[in-house]
């Protein structure tokens, strides 16, 4: 009868603890909070090796990816050195419109300042009023890009530098006019002198300018980049996803990678609007060669945010616009009126990394709100008085 008794109570008693385990609220774990605080401990942190492994395609070289991290140290080439007096320079003629032939367009009129660099326009405006093709790439961290432009024509700031001025849409001038122009402000010569020893003034020495200006422009720290240093509280719990899906399940990884968030080579991404009014080969008018038929530069995403609209067409307005198309995998077929009249080589191939993602409503918007924090502050360039 004891032994009875001590089992009955041992069952009440049993009950009576798994009731109160099934009425304790639910742990971090159960809400799905954990795996963001592992996350978030592992990301905030700047050494790569100790993150999550990256989801890379098949096709990515892993011999050649870098992972996301810290802008290093600009460089400046050895025909080129950087100096303050260069800079300075620089700086001046980056805001001339003397250099163009209606001396109302300077370089700064598409790469404002106040606009991340860009001009934030569908196209951009030049010599009376005229609108090109493609959209004005922000120039920010344009030090680090391995080729300039879209195609990637210009393989050197200094090379970049030479091409809006003969431009008949941008400034609509002449190399050995603008030099002319130039000579012709006194103001201009004690610059010179200071940044190259001498008052020559060639177009070398104001391309050389020009390009040492722009190498200093660079993205202050990000959140991003606080964040990754060890200030592990900066980042939402969506921004955390948004970073983890970034590297993984979205596959922004295989083309945005490294410090500079750009692969620095070209791919098709389907946007070359073949058989349109807006039709653009890309990378294939610089080399001529079939497999760059409608390959464009990878642009940077560090300020993405802040350089809209986007694609080398500025037709995506909203940054849930560009997410879309990506996690679609551009399904728009190719036109068929051009299969068999005399343009079929000329049909570009969609790059193969173009694959329906599925992410859901709630991953874009986490992805985006991981890319905003790849912005850093408005810059405000202090232009004092440009030569007389």
């Amino acid at each position: 009868m004891t032994i009875l008794k001590n089992f009955n109570k041992f069952l009440y008693i049993a009950s009576c603890a798994i009731f109160l385990v099934s009425c304790k609220p639910s742990s971090n774990e159960d809400q799905g909070y954990t795996e963001i605080d592992k996350l978030r401990d592992r990301y905030s942190q700047p050494n790569t090796k100790l993150w999550p492994d990256p989801e890379l395609d098949s096709l990515i070289d892993r011999k050649e990816f870098r992972d996301l991290g810290l802008l290093p140290k600009i460089k400046y080439p050895i025909n080129n050195p950087f100096s303050l007096a260069k800079r300075e320079l620089g700086k001046m003629l980056f805001f001339d419109p003397r250099l163009s032939e209606s001396g109302q367009i300077a370089c700064a009129s598409c790469h404002n300042p106040e606009l991340a660099w860009t001009d934030n326009l569908t196209r951009s405006f030049g010599h009376e009023r005229r609108t090109g093709k493609r959209n004005a790439m922000t120039i920010m961290n344009s030090a680090y890009a391995h080729d300039l432009f879209w195609d990637g024509r210009a393989t050197s700031l200094e090379d970049q530098a030479r091409f809006p001025i003969p431009d008949k849409v941008e400034m609509n001038s002449n190399l050995d006019i603008a030099v002319e122009n130039i000579k012709a402000i006194e103001g201009y010569q004690p610059l010179f002198h200071d940044a190259y020893g001498d008052e020559e003034i060639t177009i070398d020495h104001i391309l050389n300018a020009i390009a040492t200006f722009e190498r200093t422009i660079k993205s202050s720290k990000s959140k991003f980049d606080r964040f990754i240093q060890g200030n592990k509280e900066l980042y939402t719990d969506q921004e955390v996803h948004g970073l983890h899906l970034f590297r993984t399940k979205a596959r922004c990884i295989n083309c945005h990678n490294s410090p500079y968030f750009s692969d620095n080579k070209f791919h098709n991404d389907g946007q070359h609007l073949f058989g349109t009014r807006d039709e653009d080969l890309g990378r294939y008018y610089v080399t001529n060669d079939l497999e760059d038929l409608g390959k464009f530069r990878t642009p940077s995403l560090r300020e993405v945010a802040r350089t809209g609209p986007w694609f080398h067409h500025g037709h995506f307005p909203t940054m849930v616009d560009v997410l879309e198309f990506y996690n679609t995998g551009n399904p728009a077929p190719i036109q068929d009126r051009y299969v068999g009249v005399g343009r079929d080589s000329l049909i570009p191939k969609p790059s193969p990394l173009l694959k329906p993602i599925n992410l859901t409503r709630e991953e874009i918007d986490a992805v985006i709100a991981f890319m905003e924090t790849l912005s850093s502050k408005t810059q405000r360039v202090n232009v004092r008085n440009i030569p007389q």
